[in-house]
């Protein structure tokens, strides 16, 4: 085969995921790029591997890319790896790949771990169909939509998040639906992994008490009502509604956050401009 980038999965954790096929294939390829070329080496060195490593992550410059495609030129392969799990699911590698592809190079992925499915698979809710929202904006618009857009969701919806943010995302989640059913799932496949299920109010109050740590995956269930999102018309008309009901606009600003999910800026925004 040609010279080609493989997408490889490597484990979340326990050693004894990696594939077969990965094994072989980072004991023989010629050039590995990673996401932090330190933890790749420990990897590399429980398989006996040597290649050479290049850091690639998220920052790396745009000379790094064209690197890698000079390796290719030159007829070596590549191996793509992220610190843990699937490189491109919230990890870099999707503009690395969309690169490669249209210099003419092939792209074969080696699956393997995910911390989307792994945790899919032992938290107990559908998965017929998944909304993934990865890792949320720290705050801002963005923040407020796609909690928004998680919370309105009929369908299960996977978050990733640090451990030092979980409380608020929780918290998040319990300001509107504090009766809604929450898998957090820590460590996985580590020593330590842990499932903790319950609704969003019991979750948070045991984080609360009972600080985190580690690598989070939290998956939300969903509501099961197909919801139509709000136009910023239909918010707008229901603001006149709730001040012709006889609410303050304060009132009518927090009654508004409550049913829309949007932001408090949004939302005295809205009220503020209705006559």
């Amino acid at each position: 085969m040609a010279a080609t980038l493989y997408v490889v999965a490597t484990p979340l954790g326990n050693l004894g995921d990696l594939t077969l096929r990965a094994r072989e294939l980072l004991r023989t390829v010629e050039v590995v790029a990673a996401e932090d070329t330190r933890r790749v080496r420990g990897l590399l060195s429980h398989l006996d591997a040597h290649p050479r490593v290049l850091s690639f992550h998220a920052h790396s410059p745009i000379r790094r890319q064209e690197t890698l495609l000079d390796i290719l030129g030159e007829g070596r392969s590549v191996a793509l790896v992220t610190d843990a799990g699937t490189p491109g699911i919230s990890d870099p590698g999707a503009e690395l790949v969309a690169v490669v592809r249209e210099a003419g190079f092939p792209v074969v992925p080696l699956p393997g771990p995910s911390a989307v499915g792994t945790a899919l698979s032992a938290a107990g809710l559908s998965a017929d169909r998944y909304l993934f929202l990865g890792f949320l904006p720290r705050k801002g618009k963005e923040r407020a939509r796609l909690l928004q857009q998680a919370l309105s969701s009929e369908w299960t919806v996977v978050f990733y998040e640090a451990p030092s943010r979980l409380t608020e995302l929780l918290g998040d989640v319990v300001k509107h639906q504090p009766e809604r059913r929450v898998v957090v799932a820590r460590e996985l496949t580590k020593l330590h992994e842990e499932f903790k299920t319950g609704t969003a109010a019991e979750t948070l109050a045991y984080y609360e008490g009972t600080p985190p740590r580690g690598e989070v995956t939290v998956v939300l269930e969903g509501n099961g009502k197909r919801v139509e999102p709000l136009s910023s018309d239909d918010v707008a008309a229901r603001a006149v509604r709730l001040l012709a009901e006889g609410l303050t606009r304060k009132a009518a600003v927090q009654q508004l956050m409550k049913e829309t999910m949007i932001s408090r800026n949004e939302a005295y925004r809205i009220v503020m401009e209705t006559p």
